[in-house]
């Protein structure tokens, strides 16, 4: 029993002793070198390449007509029904064209597609920030087999930092309580190591990247 006690001591002492050493980095400029290259990409070019690359669908609308145009192309491709849309924003944009959407929560366990806006388009990994001060909340963009999420132009920054600068610039300190990036569809390779979309949310991420909503 003492030559356990008197290890366990010696082993303390030795990590006590570690700890107090003064001991050089070794990577003293860690935090001023680069995570990434410098991007001399346009910024809208590659949020397409990166979302592509995990299998989401990037559409550039040049103006609301065109956005019209191309989700009613969806909508035949994929026969959507059960369109969600809570943004009022949004709600003008697709009443002005006539297009057929619910505004409320009925039926809303067969819903097919949750029409959203979001925070930013992060273009150095093609992630969207979305959070829940917006109208569709915290459902909209989880529920729904096919997340559609429209964005400005000028809602595209090319890093994470900056998407978390332009929260920081909108709400000031009322951040909102929910914030999260999408990358892609939802997926898991829990099961087996293979790779199953759609698991435990939309299954089709599509972002319409809008010049201007009029």
């Amino acid at each position: 029993m003492k030559e356990n006690i008197s290890s366990k001591e010696q082993m303390l002492k030795k990590i006590r002793k570690a700890l107090l050493e003064k001991r050089d980095n070794p990577y003293p400029n860690l935090e001023e070198s680069q995570l990434y290259k410098t991007n001399t990409e346009e910024l809208e070019f590659l949020f397409a390449e990166q979302l592509t690359a995990v299998a989401g669908n990037f559409v550039f609308c040049e103006n609301g007509i065109d956005f019209i145009e191309n989700i009613l192309a969806l909508a035949e491709k994929f026969k959507w029904r059960k369109i969600y849309c809570w943004e009022p924003e949004l709600q003008n944009l697709l009443s002005h064209y006539e297009f057929p959407f619910y505004k409320s929560d009925k039926d809303f366990d067969q819903a097919e597609v949750g029409i959203t806006l979001c925070e930013a388009l992060i273009a150095r990994n093609g992630s969207v920030m979305v959070s829940n001060q917006h109208a569709a909340g915290r459902r909209l963009s989880i529920f729904p087999h096919h997340h559609i999420v429209v964005a400005r132009t000028g809602q595209l920054v090319l890093d994470l930092k900056d998407a978390f600068q332009t929260l920081k610039n909108k709400y000031g300190n009322h951040i909102p309580s929910m914030i999260s990036t999408i990358t892609g569809p939802s997926r898991t390779a829990d099961i087996e190591k293979t790779l199953v979309l759609g698991a435990h949310g939309p299954k089709e991420l599509f972002v319409f990247l809008i010049d201007d909503f009029a």
